[in-house]
């Protein structure tokens, strides 16, 4: 079980945002970018997909933020004058999207104040070290994962691109035990409980217009220590139908099969977990989450430790077989330990290929998040965003988290320390 924190009341968070922007948002001078700067990695392995075959002693030509070419040294020519990295011995794949991050309150404080350097130095721990080249934010602080956006996008900082959901949705008398016994009284009060679709819509609208790309709902939370109660069903519909007007994603925290029954009603697109309560689960949830185009972020590091993990992991193997749309997320930032190591040798362990993996990792969030033109693979004319990997792993499932660059928009945003 885990904590989705919201510490800023929905209501109120257009009026927050506002504010801080007058405050904080004072034109800044970007960091110059070097638009017309040509870079190529040259001799690595390249993937350029999960289903292509791959490039040995390969070239990724990059300049103005996009790949020019793509191909094996000796075909593809690197351009004179362009800066070069050799990359001998390495591999590379399109850039990481990690669909289950939190910024967590502490470090993200006050991010329009932080310098650029520490801020870039949290975001690298937490994401670019590991690949990270998109994340989604399913529920933080709205105000400071939309700074942190704005200082990224402007170039004044290095770091991945930020989604987030603002607060989530929970069920009337709804938000779960773990935070009523975090968060202080005053503060729960505000959270955002509809009880009628009506006002499910009203709160929608509110963080859709405070800045936020995607709706998180609860239909299902853990109230008590064994007890899920979940979201109603006409109020989860509305809310979903409403994000859907605006073109945007629904995510959802199942928690159990009645929330799942929810989630399917409404038309949900993207469950945040599995499933992790299975009483009375069968394989006929897996054919209606496909029949309903479903998405799953297994999220299996959070479960590591539940007496039924074997059955959470039959649940996700079972997904893929099944031709459901897997999503890769670690829930870190709510999770301590940033490392995604235990989440790829879980997903190995339930019975992912090392390229399917890479898939949850690019392809699949691209093809969801409507991009798939644009990235989640190397390809000319794509977004120049890669990962440099130390070793293959297609050897082992290990070798995704050893990063050895993260680049974005064709820039170094992440280089391994040297010793």
């Amino acid at each position: 079980m885990k904590l989705d924190r919201w510490l800023g009341p929905v209501q109120v968070a257009c009026v927050l945002v506002a504010v801080f922007w007058m405050i904080f948002s004072a034109p800044r001078t970007p960091t110059v970018e070097a638009a017309d700067e040509t870079l190529a990695l040259v001799g690595a392995r390249i993937y350029a997909s999960p289903t292509d075959a791959p490039i040995a002693n390969g070239v990724v030509v990059m300049h103005g933020g996009k790949i020019a070419a793509i191909g094996a040294l000796g075909k593809v020519a690197v351009p004179p004058g362009a800066k070069t990295m050799d990359c001998k011995g390495l591999v590379v794949t399109a850039g990481f999207q990690n669909s289950h991050v939190h910024f967590e309150p502490g470090k993200w404080d006050d991010p329009a104040h932080q310098p650029a350097a520490e801020l870039e130095r949290h975001l690298n721990d937490m994401l670019g070290r590991y690949g990270v080249t998109t994340a989604v934010d399913l529920g933080s602080m709205l105000q400071n994962t939309l700074t942190i956006g704005k200082r990224i996008e402007s170039g004044e900082v290095a770091g991945p691109r930020i989604l987030s959901a603002g607060g989530p949705l929970y069920p009337p008398e709804g938000v779960p035990y773990y935070l009523r016994e975090r968060v202080p009284p005053e503060i729960l009060k505000f959270f955002a409980q509809p009880a009628t679709p009506e006002a499910a819509v009203k709160v929608v609208d509110s963080n859709l217009d405070g800045g936020a790309e995607i709706i998180k709902l609860f239909t299902g939370s853990w109230v008590g220590r064994g007890k899920v109660k979940p979201m109603a069903v006409d109020v989860a519909s509305a809310a979903a139908a409403e994000a859907h007007r605006r073109g945007r994603l629904v995510f959802t925290h199942p928690s159990n099969v009645e929330g799942l029954k929810v989630a399917l009603a409404a038309q949900v697109d993207v469950l945040a977990h599995a499933i992790e309560d299975l009483r009375g689960w069968d394989a006929s949830y897996l054919t209606r989450m496909k029949a309903a185009n479903m998405a799953l972020i297994p999220t299996l590091m959070l479960f590591a430790g539940d007496d039924n993990i074997q059955d959470i992991l039959e649940e996700v193997v079972d997904y893929q077989r099944a031709g459901g749309q897997i999503l890769f997320g670690t829930d870190v930032g709510y999770l301590s330990d940033y490392s995604p190591a235990k989440e790829y040798e879980l997903m190995a362990r339930a019975g992912l290929t090392p390229m399917q993996i890479l898939a949850t990792l690019t392809t699949a969030p691209a093809e969801r998040f409507g991009e798939a033109s644009k990235r989640g693979r190397i390809a000319v004319g794509m977004e120049a965003d890669l990962v440099v990997l130390d070793a293959d792993p297609a050897q082992d499932t290990a070798n995704f988290s050893k990063v050895h660059y993260t680049l974005r928009h064709g820039r170094v945003m992440y280089a391994l320390p040297t010793s």
